[in-house]
Parts: C-alpha cells; sequence; structure tokens
C-alpha cells in the first residue's frame, strides 16, 4: 500500500522528537498534518519528469548529461533485468499519454504543465 511507504518515507526524512520528559515519539500528528491527503509518490514522478526536462534543456558538455547518456560497456547479470531511472520516467510519460515529449522539452511551460498533472494525475 502506498500509503505505508509514504508514511515511513516521511518518518524517516522528518525523524522522532524528544519531549521535554527524555522520551522520543514519532511526529503522527504532524506528518498527517504536513501531508493532508497529499500523494508523495505523484510528487516524486513529478520532480523525476521536472529533472528530466531539465537535463535534456543542458548543453551536451555538462557532466550530468554525458553521464546520463554513457553506455556501460560490460554486460548486465543473467535474469530480469532491473528498471533503470530513465525506464521509470519513461513509464511515467507512457501513463501521462506525452506524445512527442522529445521536442515538449524546449517549451519550458508546456513541460511545467505535464509536471504540475503529474502530481495529479490517478491512476
Amino acid at each position: 500500500m502506498l500509503v505505508v511507504f509514504e508514511r515511513e518515507v516521511l518518518r524517516k526524512i522528518f525523524g522522532p522528537t524528544k519531549e521535554r520528559d527524555g522520551m522520543w515519539r514519532i511526529k503522527t500528528d504532524e506528518l498527517a498534518e504536513l501531508i493532508r491527503h497529499k500523494n508523495l509518490i505523484h510528487n516524486i514522478e513529478a520532480q523525476q519528469l521536472r529533472w528530466l526536462g531539465h537535463l535534456h534543456r543542458m548543453p551536451e558538455e555538462r557532466m550530468v548529461k554525458k553521464g546520463i547518456k554513457w553506455k556501460l560497456m560490460s554486460l548486465r547479470p543473467q535474469g530480469r533485468p532491473k528498471n533503470r531511472w530513465e525506464d521509470d520516467v519513461r513509464n511515467d510519460m507512457q501513463k501521462l499519454k506525452i506524445k512527442n515529449w522529445i521536442s515538449c522539452f524546449r517549451d519550458r511551460n508546456k513541460w511545467k504543465s505535464y509536471v504540475e498533472k503529474a502530481k495529479t494525475f490517478k491512476h
């Protein structure tokens, strides 16, 4: 269940609180107030799309862009291939039905609308 995962991530990020009596407690009420039924997974997917747009608009000589385009020369281990970050982002774009996404990167406003759409997307 995604809600369990989301709360676990938030508990790790914000950590426990030490009370005046020296006892530690989890920030249950504070986390509930913070997220107010927002979907953390959708926000993460939207941030990945935002980063992908930023990455593709970068100049070719940037080290980050060279790193993302770099291809490993060795073989991958036998068995089911592990999903790469780029594979996950492409799947998100298919769910959002983004067509011709390479040309959309150049138009920042259009790409920003896709990122906002990803935050509220219902699977």
